[in-house]
């Protein structure tokens, strides 16, 4: 009878904690963070949790949380702005879409998006890359708003599943898992979402451009240059493609060798093997922290050319201001996360879901979504589903955590509206105003993208999980 009634006390004030949550991101002025630590601190007082016990879960679970992906995430957002700076995102940008050549616009700027959003946020992105959609549209005669959604849609995905974006690393880091296979695992889910992006693109696009001009009597088709003349004089302009890219794909190259060397000392019956040189300086090189590290030096000295230092270190200094609160959000996420587990909550409800005749990796995707519609930020929807439902997960045995961490990740893409940012950037930029046009423009193809992920996500998991 105690028994019962102690899991009933966790459960009510997880359930509390949540609402609470809930309530606060949405109705109030508070911010993310606060919300998480109080509704943390709720959850463990609530839960039967000593105040001294539950001050020391938040702060233990938010200095482990950032011990692990802190610093990742820091010289992520760094590499990004040079890159942005730089000019090595336009550079990737012009050398697909004249690689793919033409009839192939939207599959050039989907593919585009899809690799500059690793290391640069989706909203600065667009802002940088929207002068190629609209040049675009002027010389292929596509329309604008197909070429927009191609592009926003390239960004998205990645930006939601593929670190060393910050949120799905900061996922990466609730969960614990290996980041090569959170990138791996990032790329194969979405990548049908590319396929829907383009087929809703280029299916609706012209569409919801007439059904513009119909209800609003305006043409966002404005004339612009020609894209052929723009891309040769801008592209001399550029560092190469090769210094372009190679900040991004050093750093994931050896994630990778890490993880494939790790790969190979499981499955070896040699016990010496792991303490081998080739295995050791693997793992020191592989790691997230050195590698990205690496890839930031490569970018400071292959692309900043002949700016200064102190321009240089300003630019940088810029896009940690702009990764500040990504962090603090990531680490209340892993303050909740550690409260939960040490209350016990996490045991109790992961006993009762592993009953469920629901696949687990379900419930992050679940939380993930509804935070998600609720309170717009895609960052903190994933942060929030993996800091709850990590906890539960943990207790159920056959879980496979990269996927539950993709799934949290994954449901944070639902419906992207009026309550997101991004939705506001994209719709301004291609001049859209009317609301129902904005939805059609992008919650919808948002919700489809989800749906494919999720849809991928289950096979996989079926198969693989």
């Amino acid at each position: 009878m105690a028994q019962s009634g102690m899991e009933f006390q966790l459960i009510f004030g997880l359930a509390l904690a949540i609402f609470i949550l809930i309530f606060l991101v949405v109705k109030t002025k508070v911010h993310a963070v606060i919300a998480l630590v109080l509704t943390a601190s709720i959850a463990g007082l609530v839960g039967g949790m000593m105040p001294a016990d539950v001050i020391n879960a938040i702060t233990t679970g938010f200095g482990k949380t950032l011990s692990t992906i802190g610093l990742v995430i820091g010289f992520g957002v760094m590499m990004g702005r040079v890159l942005e700076v730089s000019g090595a995102a336009e550079q990737m940008a012009y050398s697909l879409i004249r690689w793919l050549g033409e009839k192939k616009e939207e599959w050039a700027l989907v593919i585009t998006g899809y690799i500059v959003s690793v290391p640069i946020f989706c909203d600065s992105a667009f802002v940088i890359l929207n002068p190629l959609v609209k040049a675009l549209a002027r010389n292929s005669g596509k329309s604008i708003l197909s070429l927009g959604i191609a592009l926003a849609g390239g960004l998205m995905l990645t930006h939601h599943s593929v670190p060393p974006t910050p949120g799905p690393l900061g996922v990466a880091g609730l969960y614990n898992v290996d980041i090569g296979m959170m990138i791996f695992w990032g790329v194969i889910l979405t990548c049908p979402g590319m396929f829907v992006i383009v087929a809703y693109a280029k299916r609706m696009g012209p569409r919801i451009e007439k059904m513009i001009k119909t209800d609003t009597g305006e043409d966002i088709s404005a004339a612009f240059k020609e894209f052929n003349e723009k891309a040769e004089t801008r592209q001399k302009e550029l560092p190469s493609l090769a210094l372009s890219i190679a900040p991004l794909i050093l750093p994931i190259v050896l994630i990778f060798l890490n993880t494939i060397a790790s790969f190979i000392v499981k499955g070896s019956a040699d016990p010496t093997l792991a303490q081998s040189l080739p295995v050791q300086i693997a793992g020191f090189i592989g790691n997230p922290v050195i590698a990205v590290a690496l890839g930031l030096l490569v970018a400071i000295y292959t692309l900043t050319g002949q700016r200064s230092r102190l321009d240089v270190v300003a630019d940088m200094e810029k896009g940690v201001e702009s990764a500040g609160i990504i962090l603090l959000v990531t680490g209340a996420g892993g303050a909740l996360g550690a409260v939960l587990r040490a209350s016990g909550a996490g045991d109790v409800i992961g006993q009762s879901v592993a009953s469920m005749p629901i696949p687990a990796i379900l419930i992050p995707f679940l939380i993930s979504s509804v935070v998600r519609l609720i309170q717009g930020s895609g960052t903190v929807a994933m942060i929030t589903g993996a800091s709850i439902s990590a906890p539960i997960l943990m207790n159920i045995p056959d879980v496979n955590m990269v996927f539950a961490a993709q799934a949290a990740s994954i449901g944070s893409m639902c419906c992207g509206y009026f309550n997101d940012s991004y939705f506001w950037v994209i719709n301004r930029m291609l001049g859209v105003k009317n609301a129902k046009h904005q939805m059609l423009l992008w919650s919808v193809p948002t919700t489809l993208a989800w749906a494919s992920a999720l849809v991928m996500l289950l096979i996989c998991n079926a198969l693989f999980g």
